[in-house]
């Protein structure tokens, strides 16, 4: 499980963290003749041998790099406009499976100790999740709703401040979950209700209305899940 959980941040810091937007213009853009393609594709691999810390596993970092590639190039050139929320979502789960059939055949500890401690690595995978990558998954789950047009005319709000937001809710739910403060996430939510009341009344748009209300649970969902997941696998540990 450990392994799993080491090869699924070196996923999340490859394919979110360090993966700049400009890089994903220029894939989407050259495709195959793209240098960022190789350079991520790269970043996977080394992601995952330094992550795991072991001889041992670089044939399977190696792999990993080589079917991560393999997959992205096979959303790249057939994902449409209208297909690519489906081809990430495709995407994702494909590299989820890799991962999870090599951590099923591997079995090996790290052989650096400081690296060794299971509860660190479970709750920095769990932590950088809610952040930048359940933004994305959000965002591209609701874009099929997106009032985008009305929101640019309308907003006037400071730059990514609800991007900023929305993973700053998501580390407080998990923090009050770990912390067996479950009553703060109704708090939370009932805070964030009122704020954002008179905004959607003074809008008069349904559809916005039902847009943020999506979301929202959405956000609150993906962090609530996350932190019983983690405080599951915390109780697990020897």
């Amino acid at each position: 499980m450990i392994l799993f959980i080491k090869l699924l941040l070196a996923h999340l810091l490859g394919d979110f963290i360090w993966q700049p937007n400009s890089w994903v213009a220029d894939k989407e853009i050259k495709k195959h003749k793209s240098i960022y393609l190789y350079i991520h594709i790269l970043l996977h691999g080394v992601l995952a041998a330094v992550l795991v810390a072991d001889i041992g596993f670089i044939p399977y970092a190696i792999l990993i790099a080589v079917t991560h590639g393999i997959i992205d190039l096979m959303k790249l050139n057939f994902q449409k406009p209208k297909t690519k929320r489906t081809w990430f979502i495709v995407d994702q789960i494909a590299h989820l499976l890799i991962l999870i059939g090599i951590a099923f055949f591997y079995h090996r500890n790290s052989i650096i100790p400081i690296l060794s401690f299971n509860s660190f690595w479970i709750l920095i995978t769990g932590i950088l999740l809610v952040t930048k990558p359940a933004s994305i998954f959000i965002k591209t789950i609701i874009s099929i709703w997106s009032p985008e047009n009305q929101i640019s005319q309308k907003d006037n709000s400071l730059a990514s401040a609800g991007n900023y937001i929305g993973i700053l809710e998501r580390l407080f739910v998990v923090c009050f979950i770990l912390t067996g403060h479950f009553e703060a996430i109704g708090f939370l939510l009932a805070a964030k209700s009122i704020f954002r009341f008179g905004d959607l009344k003074e809008a008069k748009d349904r559809k916005l209305t039902e847009y943020v209300m999506i979301g929202t649970l959405i956000s609150f969902g993906i962090s609530i899940l996350v932190g019983l997941a983690i405080q599951a696998l915390l109780l697990q540990l020897p």
